[in-house]
């Protein structure tokens, strides 16, 4: 599971939107749905489509994995941060992922710190 969610954060991470679809074409099943507070996206163009509006929003701000996944059969959890290199993270979250066949399903995720 590690491999997967470093691949997930690598999704969020990259700029690129060509490079972008395919990471994400490699992790998520064609009917993939994403879910937080803010946002929502549904396949893969809409997934997409919220990792460029993260990146026009928090320009220069990274994503990383915080310790360990936890899964269950085809259940997965996971948490991450997100902020400028070198600095103190200012978002943290949780997200809840249910897989297919080894792939991404379903995101749903949970914002654990948000700037006041």
């Amino acid at each position: 599971m590690n491999n997967l969610v470093d691949l997930y954060i690598a999704v969020w991470n990259e700029t690129d939107a060509a490079r972008r679809a395919g990471l994400i074409a490699e992790i998520w099943t064609a009917d993939a749905s994403y879910r937080d507070p803010l946002m929502q996206g549904d396949g893969h163009a809409g997934i997409s489509q919220l990792v460029a509006a993260v990146h026009e929003r928090f320009p220069a701000f990274r994503f990383s994995r915080i310790g360990e996944p936890d899964f269950h059969g085809d259940h997965l959890r996971f948490s991450w941060a997100l902020g400028l290199d070198g600095e103190e993270a200012m978002v943290k979250g949780t997200d809840f992922a249910v897989l297919e066949h080894g792939r991404l399903r379903s995101v749903t995720g949970f914002l654990d710190q948000v700037p006041a």
